[in-house]
């Protein structure tokens, strides 16, 4: 018998304020995704900032938050994005009982599956790179994969045989919606301003200082302006003359019908090119990577889902009779490396959060942290110190392009 669907939670009656913009904040922050709420969390809760305005040019948490598929995991190959991504998910399993709002956080386990002997030995050395790092990880065998994963198609005679895979066992998924209320929430309560319907197009300068944004309500000061925008962070910096590495890119996902549970674990496999998930209210969640073109587009394409439905069936061939319900895609800015841009930039009081590509929102609480750190110190954290704009000049990339071996 299969397990009963869990019961989705009822929002609380009352969530955040809407409040009308103040002519000056200690602190400006553009984006009301995860990032930015998460930013504007800490910057109360951690360092007593409370004088903070987070801008939104649409509805809260109405861009890639809405639009992400949800995966929560941390092995990484790199130190740096091993160091990272573990703090994130370490605060993960705090925010619940922290935020007092479940937000399904469900620790079902990520596989990352190895189909080709060269990925046998990438996968395996990413295992040992994680356990060095204090990340959770083990390799699994065939047989172990398919107790964990019964759905999964691990016959030999397949054109694409699963030779094994990596598991972390505290990986798994949360519903982005409630994650994005929780710290709106939280961060309203400690008196943060969420502004919807704000859209920033330029900035108040005085030489190399950033004294505060223009917006369409009107200008607002700021004593720093913290950018959290994700896929349009060089629209508002090229207004700047400040040109950053990133390229901006429609990354699409696309959900089922909702069945009865029936897939226990997140699925990703990059040799295949697919991941799959299952949703808290019963919809199989799918999607690859970027797309290869350049765009803001959020909208899904036909011969994409095409290609991600038949990589799905390569694994799963019990979904042949699913039907796709919705598509979609949202905007990510990716860097040369595929690792973010936390920090600084050449314009006194003006710092990033960018570059993210795929994997933003599995980070949320943990760049929130670091985030809000750099901002209120005027230093970088150690945590995000490796991720300045500066490594571009210096050479010290961070490349999760072709170390990670997944697409999320």
């Amino acid at each position: 018998m299969a397990p009963p669907r869990p019961v989705l939670p009822e929002p609380p009656p009352r969530l955040w304020r809407n409040p009308d913009p103040k002519r000056h904040y200690e602190v400006v922050i553009v984006g009301s995704g995860g990032h930015g709420l998460a930013t504007a969390y800490y910057l109360a809760r951690n360092h007593g900032i409370r004088d903070v305005a987070v801008l939104e040019r649409g509805w809260l948490a109405g861009g890639n938050m809405a639009r992400n598929t949800t995966i929560i995991r941390s092995n990484y190959l790199f130190d740096e994005s091993a160091a990272l991504y573990n703090h994130a998910l370490n605060l993960w399993e705090q925010l619940p009982a922290e935020l007092e709002y479940d937000f399904l956080f469900s620790q079902r386990g990520v596989l990352n599956l190895a189909h080709t002997e060269q990925e046998v030995r990438d996968s395996r050395r990413r295992v040992f790179a994680n356990q060095l790092n204090g990340v959770d990880a083990e390799w699994v065998e065939p047989a172990e994969i398919a107790q964990l994963c019964p759905i999964l198609n691990v016959s030999s005679d397949t054109r694409y045989p699963v030779l094994g895979a990596t598991l972390q066992r505290r990986g798994g998924i949360a519903k982005h919606d409630h994650v994005a209320w929780a710290f709106a929430r939280r961060a309203d309560e400690l008196g943060v301003d969420l502004i919807q319907g704000c859209e920033v197009t330029g900035f108040e300068t005085d030489g190399d200082r950033v004294t505060g944004v223009q917006t369409s309500l009107g200008p607002i000061g700021a004593g720093k302006v913290a950018l959290a925008a994700a896929g349009r962070t060089t629209l508002l910096t090229d207004t700047l003359g400040l040109r950053l590495p990133l390229q901006s890119h429609p990354l699409q996902a696309l959900v089922s019908e909702l069945l009865e549970p029936v897939h226990p674990c997140v699925i990703m496999s990059n040799h295949v090119h697919v991941y799959c998930s299952q949703a808290h209210k019963g919809e199989l969640v799918l999607g690859a990577g970027i797309d290869a073109y350049n765009g803001y587009g959020q909208r899904g394409s036909v011969h994409v889902i095409e290609r991600q439905m038949a990589a799905a069936l390569e694994l799963f061939p019990i979904f042949a009779r699913a039907h796709v319900i919705r598509t979609w895609a949202g905007t990510v800015d990716v860097t040369p490396d595929a690792s973010p841009i936390i920090g600084a930039t050449p314009f006194e009081n003006l710092f990033l959060n960018c570059g993210w590509g795929t994997g933003g929102f599995k980070a949320t609480p943990g760049v929130g942290w670091v985030y809000a750190h750099t901002i209120a110190t005027g230093r970088p954290h150690p945590l995000n110190e490796p991720y300045g704009l500066d490594r571009f000049a210096t050479g010290a990339l961070i490349d999760e392009h072709g170390a990670a071996a997944v697409a999320h």
